[in-house]
This record gives structure tokens, sequence and C-alpha cells, in this order.
């Protein structure tokens, strides 16, 4: 599928370098002499008796001549892959920042029938030994899906292995957490939103940078903790810690000596960042006033009375990409 949004972009950068041509009478980009082409592609692969899927946005302007950052963007639970790629407009970052975005899906109870936020549900087994959570229960081994979709990954895009990272909302930000905890060396950073770090006695062997969203109004992730209940079917989902007890537990694991700094401080947004010892942002921690269970500053098909209002003028987007774009894996 190629990106209108990328024509202009890669037509005048073929012209410059010489592998492609304009078709006269249409305007579309021809003859390009590398491949894919930029836009929404679709991938398969088997791992553990399942066939898993995910999806990869690839941006204006790519050659398989230089490596390309990936950020790896896990859906929440009950969501998609197409919905979060929309919801969140990651592809149009990627188109402008340079990187590969890659939209991974869940695995849903009855996988020959139509993923439904209610009705058949997708979702990632982070590591919560959470009943509730249908992957958690089924046992699944996403940690083995994520390292198979990423050799699947490097085996057709030109990925600089040094600048991966993982992002994810809600069941999607702890299966983030997860990777942190256990591929340290594989994920420069991570940025959760709105989810819980459960595997918190797993001590990595990097302190994996990390930055935090969350909004102060979400009834799905309490910010002060306690009983965290979905309104449909009254659904217990056990009891979550404080947000806070999270970002201590990292910023420990990051050996920060000093206090915090004040990084941003907008409209309701308030950004606090914790130093490492080499002086780069370890953990970074924001709060969004009235935010709800939304991805902030993206389109959210969640409603109002299930996950609170979705007011944050903060784009977790830009945010989150400017935090990834600062770290890099350092070298063995």
């Amino acid at each position: 599928m190629t990106n209108s949004r990328c024509l202009g972009v890669t037509a005048i950068a073929g012209l410059l370098l010489g592998f492609v041509w304009v078709d006269s009478k249409s305007g579309s980009v021809v003859g390009l002499s590398e491949s894919p082409t930029p836009g929404r592609h679709a991938f398969s692969l088997d791992v553990d008796g399942l066939t898993r899927h995910y999806l990869v946005h690839v941006p204006c302007g790519y050659r398989a001549a230089k490596d390309w950052p990936v950020v790896v963007m896990f859906h929440g639970g009950g969501g998609r892959a197409e919905v979060a790629m929309d919801e969140t407009d990651w592809a149009a970052k990627a188109d402008r920042a340079g990187f590969l975005a890659v939209f991974p899906e869940g695995t849903r109870s009855h996988p020959d029938r139509p993923a439904r936020f209610a009705g058949n549900p997708q979702s990632w087994n982070d590591g919560s030994k959470r009943p509730t959570v249908g992957a958690v229960a089924r046992g699944v081994d996403d940690m083995a899906f994520v390292d198979a979709m990423l050799d699947d990954l490097k085996s057709r895009f030109a990925v600089d292995t040094h600048r991966i990272y993982a992002t994810g909302f809600s069941n999607g930000a702890s299966m983030a957490f997860r990777l942190a905890r256990q591929r340290p060396t594989t994920f420069a950073a991570v940025a959760p939103i709105a989810g819980n770090d459960w595997l918190e006695e797993l001590k990595p062997d990097r302190a994996v940078p990390v930055l935090y969203i969350t909004g102060t109004e979400d009834p799905l992730n309490p910010i002060d903790g306690g009983e965290v209940r979905m309104r449909i079917g009254r659904r217990s989902f056990g009891q979550k810690p404080p947000v806070r007890q999270l970002i201590d537990r990292w910023v420990a694991l990051h050996r920060v000596v000093d206090d915090p700094r004040v990084v941003f401080d907008r409209d309701g947004a308030r950004g606090l960042a914790y130093a490492g010892r080499s002086g780069e942002q370890a953990v970074v921690y924001y709060t969004l006033d009235g935010h709800g269970h939304h991805w902030p500053g993206g389109r959210s098909l969640l409603p109002t009375w299930l996950a609170g209002p979705n007011i944050a003028s903060l784009s977790a987007t830009d945010t989150v990409w400017q935090f990834f774009a600062a770290h890099v894996l350092p070298n063995d």
C-alpha cells in the first residue's frame, strides 16, 4: 500500500538520486528501485503453534542503503494493530522523523472470528499472572512472538539494532515494561502509557531508560492505586499499586540520586525527569491533570463513561519520539 503523503517527498528525493520517475499522466511515482514502497504492509509468521500478525508502516524515503530506527507500538487490551496505528498517528510521525513504525497484533480467544473489544478481545501476556487477561490465562508466549517478529523484521528491512524502541498503551504498556525487564539489551528505551509494571522482582541486566505518561482521572489505571473494575460486566481486574511506586522502582534501578527536574509544565501536563549517571534522561514521568484512559493527543474509541475524559493537549506520540531519539543502545 503506497502512502499518498509520501508521493511528493519520494518523487523529489528519487529524482535527485536517480532511482524513480513520475508518471506524467497520473502523477504517481513509478520505477522505484528499492522495495517495499512507503505505506502500510502486513506480515504473518507462525510462533508456538499460532499464526501471529503485525503491521509495518514504511516511512517516506525509505532506502535499504541505511539502517532505520524502529518503534514498536503495542495496542491496549481489546485493541487492534490497525486501530492503534490510526489512533496514535505513529505512522505520520514515522514519515516526518524517519523510522519504521511496527504494530504487533495480540491474540484473542477465537482467532477464527474478528477481534471485538467486548466479545472477542485481543490482549498481551504482560507477565502479570492476571486470569482476567485472556493472553495471560491462555499462557501465550508473547516474548517468543516479539523475538520472532523482530527477526522477521530484520530479514525484510534495514534495521538499526541500536535504535529499537517499545511503547504501548494500557495492557500494551505493561508489555513494554515486560520487554524492558526481559529484553534490556534489545530495546534502547521504552515508553509505557497508562499501564503497570508487573514484574517488579525481575532485575534487568541493564536499566532501560523509561518514559511514563498517565492521566490523573484514569479509572482503569488509577494513579493512586486500588481496584480496577471494568464497567462492562462489572468485572474486577484486581488491584493496582500506586503509579508512584513503579516510578520509584525504575529510579532505583537507574541508581538516580539527584532530585528530578521539571522538563514540562503546561496546560495541565507536568513532566519530571531523573538524570542517569551519564547525565541522560533515565526516567521521565508525566502526569496529565483530568485526563482519563486514552492515548494522549490521539483519537480514542473508548467512551467517557468507561475510560474517563479525553482532554490531554499533550501529544504522547511527539513526546515519546523526542525521548526515543535521545537514546541509543550502548555497544556490548
